[in-house]
């Protein structure tokens, strides 16, 4: 059920005032969440489902494996509730790393998971999704369902159009995934997509392979220092 917000939204156009009205409201909400993670340091995005519980071997294989990335220096970013991204707030808390949630507001509250340093509530997804991007120098796609593929590709088309630079995209989850990966074939095969698209990303289910992969193209390439230059103001209300 969307929340009366998202209603207006869609209801299409309306006076110029309530668009006028929307539009700094949204603002506003963005400038928010651009606040509360500004000092949350160069981070490692994973994207997961909120169903798989913790006795579940992908929510073991999301936790050691974002610890892996945490010992790099990353903060660990997910969308801050349950299931896999628990399990990936909870793999950065394990070795000390830095964990911050990204989340939204649904008409049955998504709650934050109780592993994460700090977080911020926001409105509509796809304000999330650009701050779930904007801090980001890898994405983790683990098991999911619509949310975690919306996410997935969002960041897939925006390397593929060069809108961001060319970080690590890592699909963990072979079995799971299999099908996905051969619809991407099928896209290649009837050219909806580039002969060499299939390189923007990794498949794999070693989180040693996806950590050098990250050593490699987000560190080494960029010169990456997983450590944020700036620096809150206490005069300004800012805090890590």
């Amino acid at each position: 059920m969307a929340n009366e917000s998202d209603i207006q939204f869609l209801e299409g156009p309306r006076s110029r005032f309530k668009e006028l009205k929307f539009a700094f409201a949204t603002m506003v909400d963005l400038i928010k969440g651009l606040r509360g993670l500004h000092f949350i340091g160069p981070c490692i995005t994973v994207f997961g489902s909120a169903r798989f519980k913790e006795d579940h071997p992908y929510y073991e294989l999301t936790r050691k494996s974002s610890a892996a990335f945490a010992k790099l220096g990353f903060t660990i970013l997910t969308g801050g509730g349950p299931g896999l991204m628990e399990a990936a707030n909870r793999g950065a808390k394990d070795v000390g790393g830095r964990s911050v949630g990204c989340n939204i507001q649904l008409p049955i509250e998504q709650k934050p998971n109780p592993y994460l340093d700090k977080w911020v509530y926001m409105q509509h997804f796809f304000l999330r999704k650009v701050l779930l991007v904007k801090y980001s120098f890898a994405f983790v796609v683990m098991p999911g369902g619509f949310g975690t593929l919306d996410e997935y590709f969002e960041a897939l088309t925006l390397k593929q159009t060069h809108k961001i630079s060319d970080f690590p995209i890592i699909i963990f989850g072979k079995e799971y995934h299999q099908e996905l990966i051969n619809h991407i074939k099928v896209m290649q095969q009837d050219g909806t997509i580039g002969a060499d698209d299939s390189n923007l990303y990794l498949v794999t289910d070693d989180i040693d392979e996806a950590v050098q992969l990250i050593v490699e193209k987000s560190i080494k390439k960029y010169g990456l220092k997983p450590q944020n230059k700036f620096k809150p103001f206490g005069w300004l209300f800012e805090k890590w």
